[in-house]
């Protein structure tokens, strides 16, 4: 045998392999033992024995990590599991739904042995010149009533209401209220139903706004209100921080600055001018906060109580009390199909925008929840479920409530400039309009009908709040798993944000559980303790953002997006309100 056949046994080729094919093969075979050589740090000199040697002894150790790697999965899982019995009372996220279902239960309690409500502090406040402002556009309509009265045989109405035009033409605040009181019960006594309700919000408009004065927001009274819920969050926030295993001597000192700049922020959204124009409490909360963290700074020791993601969290869950599954069937059928037409169109027409201008997933679901469902509250509750940068949703929240301003003027007089029936004004008022508030002071301006179509269509909306909020926690569970891996069960209620469950508990109480007496009853003190929490939430972010990092984030692309998608929302919600509402493809209901 030559040395050409004994190299083909050698290296395993066949017979019929030519020269050239056994050099090509030997020269492969030696570029492959030099790269084994060098990948092992071995000498170029190495003997192939010692290579296969070398080999045996790092599949021994390779079999050797295997089993430790499958001993640490094991000791991972079982310190996962751990640290979420843990999780329960020391993570943000499971203190926020105890402290939310918590005062929810409290609440429901206080209820069920006493028959009473809560006595919350009042912050609404009218000036007297924005009181005789607010009369002298009303009169017209006291002046109408007190016709329509006539004409319909209502006497005891239409002597009330012309003893209410009389104390309109004196100009007297205080004999306007006491008029407006007795309107109010003579109109529960009128037997024609209009005028029963015509008498009953007239009345009750003008006995608030009379009783709505400065002297009683700054009275002992309810600056002691005001205290009382100072220390109950005060309480919480102490057994919060120390279950968290926070600094509780620091939170306690800096608290009380925290809940005076939004006790500030509230009395100055309760003003009338400022409250009809629509600018909410969180955006004074912003401004405040970030007056003090860009001009004097956030001392060390208030930092421990600036904590956005511990009141947010909390509000939340209480948020959801407010959010009823049975809303969509009092909505109405129609109602709920334009809320669904639009936050899915518009949602997904503003994170495509979003994606396409270099917005980042986090921001566009916010901007998108914010544009298409109802404006803050599903800024927030998104931010909660995609644990969002609290500086992102104060950018959101802030283009929100500018948007809102202008355009809660503008449609209206769009509406009765091009003779727009005033059921489709309502559905596009409800659809369009990123505050409830706004909706129902547009709506206003055009007619009661209006004003009840867009809250009903804005009602629909809401509800999807939690909806969204779930699919996105879900989403961004499954987003946060290592790229090519399925994540296990335990790795997706880890990363869940727990909040949702809480948001979704609350919902389901209140939707299906509580009697309408309970509802009713522990309701709005629910709401404002909602709002104290989102207050103080806001609060935070202002104290904790600077003006620059507001002003680099996305460098305007962000805001970009959200007022070609709101646009885009104006155009589309109209059409579908004219298609819904407007008797183009169903007969046009009666509300």
């Amino acid at each position: 045998m030559n040395v050409l056949e004994s190299l083909k046994q050698l290296l395993g080729l066949g017979p019929a392999v030519s020269e050239q094919g056994v050099i090509e093969e030997v020269e492969s075979q030696v570029k492959s033992m030099k790269e084994i050589r060098e990948a092992l740090g071995l000498p170029p000199d190495t003997p192939v024995a010692e290579i296969k040697e070398r080999l045996k002894t790092l599949k021994t150790e390779h079999e050797e990590l295997m089993g430790l790697k499958g001993q640490w999965e094991a000791r991972e899982e079982k310190e996962l599991a751990v640290s979420q019995w843990q999780a329960l009372y020391k993570s943000e996220d499971w203190l926020g739904v105890w402290i939310g279902l918590g005062i929810i239960g409290i609440a429901i309690l206080y209820f069920s042995l006493t028959g009473l409500g809560f006595k919350a502090p009042s912050f609404r406040w009218t000036t007297a010149g924005e009181f005789q402002a607010h009369i002298a556009v009303m009169a017209p309509a006291v002046d109408q009533l007190v016709k329509q009265a006539g004409d319909k045989g209502e006497a005891a109405l239409q002597e009330q209401a012309q003893a209410l035009q009389k104390a309109i033409a004196a100009k007297d605040r205080k004999a306007v209220g006491a008029a407006a009181k007795k309107l109010e019960d003579a109109a529960k006594q009128a037997k024609n139903k209009d005028l029963k309700a015509k008498g009953g919000e007239l009345g009750k408009d003008f006995s608030g706004q009379a009783g709505r004065l400065l002297d009683k927001v700054l009275a002992a009274d309810n600056i002691k209100y005001s205290l009382y819920i100072a220390l109950a969050l005060l309480f919480i926030g102490i057994i919060g921080m120390a279950l968290m295993g926070e600094s509780v001597g620091f939170f306690i000192t800096g608290f009380p600055f925290v809940f005076l700049i939004s006790w500030l922020s509230l009395f100055l959204a309760g003003n009338y001018s400022i409250h009809e124009y629509g600018l909410e409490y969180v955006l004074f909360c912003l401004i405040l906060g970030l007056l003090v963290s860009n001009t004097v700074g956030v001392p060390n020791w208030m930092r421990p109580a600036v904590k956005t993601e511990f009141f947010i969290k909390s509000g939340l869950v209480i948020l959801g009390a407010r959010v009823l599954f049975g809303v969509i069937m009092k909505a109405g059928f129609l109602g709920m199909i334009q809320a669904l037409a639009v936050v899915s169109v518009v949602w997904y027409g503003c994170w495509w925008l979003c994606k396409k201008l270099g917005v980042d997933d986090e921001f566009a679901a916010m901007l998108s929840s914010a544009v298409s469902i109802c404006g803050v509250s599903a800024a927030i509750a998104t931010a909660g479920a995609v644990k969002g940068d609290p500086k992102k949703l104060s950018y959101v929240t802030s283009i929100v409530l500018m948007c809102a301003v202008p355009m809660m003027v503008l449609m209206p007089i769009i509406s009765k400039a091009v003779g727009m029936p005033d059921a489709v004004a309502g559905a596009w008022l409800g659809g369009t309009l990123d505050t409830s508030g706004s909706v129902v002071a547009a709506g206003a301006l055009i007619s009661d009908l209006a004003m009840k179509v867009g809250v009903t269509v804005k009602m629909s909306q809401n509800v999807l709040i939690g909806v969204a909020a779930f699919i996105l926690s879900v989403v961004w569970t499954f987003k946060g798993a290592v790229v090519g891996e399925k994540p296990s069960l335990m790795e997706i209620w880890y990363r869940f944000p727990k909040f949702v469950l809480g948001f979704l508990a609350s919902s389901l109480l209140f939707s299906f559980v509580l009697s309408e007496a309970t509802i009713k009853a522990i309701g709005r003190p629910l709401q404002n303790l909602e709002v104290w929490w989102f207050a103080l939430a806001f609060t935070s972010i202002g104290l904790e953002t600077r003006f620059m990092d507001l002003a680099k984030l996305g460098g305007g692309r962000p805001a970009l997006a959200f007022l070609v998608a709101q646009a885009f929302n104006v155009f589309w919600t109209l059409l579908l309100a004219y298609l819904l509402f407007g008797g183009w493809l169903f007969p046009a209901p009666v509300f």
